[in-house]
């Protein structure tokens, strides 16, 4: 996958994301390999799994974007998001930046400030107070890009983190995307990372991605970055039908599907008109979509949007 280097390092992606949320079972791992390699073959973008690392039935998501990435040959490998309790940042930078090394740059990394705190506590990690697991958050973002792209070894004294004369990898940070939702996280991701996931698979007619992406961009702006350096990577659910529907909105103006055509044109115009940097496929129950849904996603409706897109913009 082709891109543009920005300040979080090599953009590893194309304008326009197109990827879709995998099987993480471990009952399921025939149909993750399947789809996974259906899909690098039909040319999407990227793959995400789920970090739920208290969950025993649920494939480890950095054990399984390490195996997969070794599969394929142009896709690129997310955890959507990283569940970051369990996985302290040095780590974690240590293990995306071997990951994008073995790789060829074929990692984004997805974070978060930790969701479920009473499984997470469960494992044995402290709790942190909302305000604290944000702050950290924000440290373990700034800190993976520390440990990162080479230079002079690294001290860092943080609330949360904390290391010493830490030699940095030779190799960019991936992009960082993350599931920020209340508003001391969203400013955090205008700060220091690269994307945005909205939560609760909202899209950009939902008034949680009115009022939040405008806390993104304050944000950015505050600190001198470009807010267009961030993108907005939307979960989307939904199912393709064969035939136009006359609703592809239900009541509350959730976008739920339609024909490929319908499609094409309601993610075109997410893009031309709202600056959609992205869109990640699930089923219409919010799982894995199955190999029928995912081969008309990559065959048909993600074409469609690239050859208008590409039309509008020159």
């Amino acid at each position: 996958m082709g891109g543009t280097r920005t300040k979080g390092g090599t953009l590893a992606v194309p304008e326009v994301v197109f990827g879709f949320g995998a099987h993480s079972g471990v009952g399921e791992v025939a149909d993750l390999l399947r789809m996974t390699e259906q899909a690098d073959r039909d040319g999407l973008d990227v793959f995400s799994l789920s970090d739920h690392p208290y969950i025993g039935g649920r494939l480890d998501a950095y054990a399984s974007l390490g195996f997969l990435l070794g599969r394929t040959r142009h896709i690129s490998g997310l955890a959507n998001v990283t569940n970051l309790p369990t996985r302290p940042a040095p780590m974690l930078a240590r293990m995306v930046t071997s990951l994008s090394a073995l790789s060829g740059g074929r990692v984004v990394l997805g974070m978060g400030a930790g969701g479920i705190w009473d499984r997470i506590c469960d494992m044995g990690v402290p709790r942190l107070s909302p305000g604290d697991a944000v702050d950290a958050f924000e440290e373990a973002i700034t800190l993976v890009k520390l440990l990162s792209g080479g230079g002079p070894p690294v001290t860092f004294r943080g609330r949360h983190y904390r290391v010493d004369q830490i030699e940095p990898a030779p190799v960019e940070a991936p992009p960082v995307w993350t599931g920020s939702v209340g508003p001391r996280s969203l400013a955090a991701t205008g700060r220091v990372a690269d994307g945005w996931i909205p939560g609760h698979a909202a899209d950009w007619l939902s008034d949680r991605y009115r009022t939040s992406r405008p806390v993104v961009d304050e944000a950015a702006a505050a600190v001198g970055r470009d807010p267009r350096e961030i993108r907005t990577v939307f979960n989307l659910p939904g199912r393709i039908t064969d035939r136009p529907l006359p609703a592809t909105r239900d009541r509350d103006g959730r976008w739920t599907g339609g024909s490929a055509a319908q499609w094409a044109e309601e993610l075109t115009g997410a893009v031309l008109e709202h600056g959609a940097g992205g869109f990640m496929l699930f089923s219409a129950d919010q799982g894995a979509p199955d190999p029928g849904f995912l081969g008309r996603w990559a065959g048909e409706i993600v074409p469609a949007v690239r050859e208008a897109i590409a039309k509008e913009t020159g």
